[in-house]
């Protein structure tokens, strides 16, 4: 019924919606519209709108935005568009069609955010990505769950699991894409105790002997525009040295380790997509070692400088790549990024926000499920109308 109109290719894409926690899923459906245009636009809906026709968001506009922004395959993001689709708007961005994933959004009232666009056959389908959405995530801080966790991943079913999954192996290739969401880009690892694997290959370069990277690890949960801040930092010092930027994602054992409870709240599989499609970022490091050492660089390449944001942080952690002495020789490999604008923000101070207004998001959860209902009996009309074509 929607099928992809000839020349697509040619044409500025539109996409919208909420993009509350920069979840994998987003990116997912950007990278599937950015490979249908040659460009795409990204409206974003305003906190009021949301509130109006979905209930309250976790994420404020200007962090929604920033997520956006961030996402490699976005060509511009748009803030303030409208919950209902407007055709007027695309036209605004030059915006031949809008792109959405195979489940129907309605708004307040039950009706379908796409049947304008869809009736002027301006809308296209593209497949939405499974078992994960801005409510699972929501639903794993109220029940405080660690079904989601991976084991162990020094052991090799362990890694091996969490790269040949289901269709896994698929998706790091697809989230290390170039911004175009065509050509190979990023660089993906596993770390093991024996080896650096190789899991995804980057784009083909000429002088890859001579290569300079700077690596940043961390646990990246609930990616936000804490972590983003910190590695735009990073990228533009990665610029001004000629390298490319390595992240290491710590696994979900090690971060649970240190931060308790039911973190991560995101896990390592969908911390690693969010990373992978961020622009700043040219490459990732699975189970990197909560404690980089010159020995782990080494297997990743040359590499000259090693980050870590302005967070607090054990200093024994990184005295493996600091220098000795004083001054500047203290230094070494390791240096901490300085503060930022969104410095106060963190995993933890995402979960508090959604756990002091629990009643709300309890209520947000049950309207969803209402909306869900709703969602499936309009599907249902649009497969039988699709047959009697």
């Amino acid at each position: 019924m929607f099928e992809r109109p000839e020349g697509i290719e040619n044409c500025r894409i539109w996409i919208d919606g909420c993009f509350d926690f920069a979840h994998h899923g987003h990116a997912g459906a950007m990278l599937q519209a950015r490979q249908l245009g040659k460009e795409l636009y990204v409206g974003v809906h305003s906190d009021e709108e949301i509130l109006a026709n979905k209930g309250p968001c976790v994420m404020r506009l200007d962090e929604r935005m920033t997520a956006v922004d961030a996402c490699k395959w976005s060509t511009k993001a748009i803030p303030d568009a409208p919950y209902v689709t407007d055709p007027k708007v695309m036209d605004e961005y030059g915006c031949k069609y809008v792109v959405h994933g195979d489940d129907i959004t309605t708004d307040a009232n039950g009706e379908d955010t796409y049947q304008t666009v869809k009736d002027l056959g301006k809308f296209v389908v593209v497949k939405r990505t499974p078992n994960i959405s801005t409510t699972d995530l929501v639903g794993r801080m109220l029940l405080m769950s660690k079904n989601h966790h991976y084991p162990d991943l020094n052991l090799d079913k362990n890694w091996q699991k969490l790269v040949n999954e289901g269709d896994n192996l698929d998706r790091f290739t697809r989230y290390a894409t170039d911004e175009t969401g065509l050509k190979p880009g990023s660089v993906v690892y596993v770390n093991t105790p024996q080896e650096l694997k190789l899991i995804v290959a980057p784009k083909a370069t000429t002088d890859s002997d001579s290569t300079k990277y700077v690596y940043i690890d961390g646990g990246f949960d609930l990616f936000h525009p804490g972590h983003i801040e910190v590695l735009r930092l990073v990228h533009q010092r990665a610029q001004q040295l000629g390298a490319k930027v390595i992240v290491g994602i710590h696994d979900d054992l090690t971060v649970n380790k240190y931060k308790g409870l039911n973190y991560p709240i995101m896990n390592i599989f969908e911390r690693s997509l969010c990373v992978l499609q961020c622009r700043f970022v040219d490459g990732i490091v699975l189970n990197a070692p909560y404690e980089p050492t010159k020995e782990f660089l080494g297997r990743i390449g040359n590499v000259i400088k090693v980050y870590h944001g302005p967070t607090e942080v054990d200093e024994t952690v990184y005295d493996g790549v600091r220098g000795e002495g004083k001054g500047e020789e203290a230094k070494g490999m390791f240096e901490t990024l300085p503060k930022h604008k969104y410095d106060h923000m963190s995993t933890e101070f995402i979960v508090d926000r959604v756990l002091q207004n629990k009643a709300v998001y309890v209520e947000r959860q049950k309207k969803k499920g209402w909306k869900a209902e709703m969602e499936k009996v309009l599907e249902a009309n649009e497969r039988n109308k699709k047959q009697q074509e």
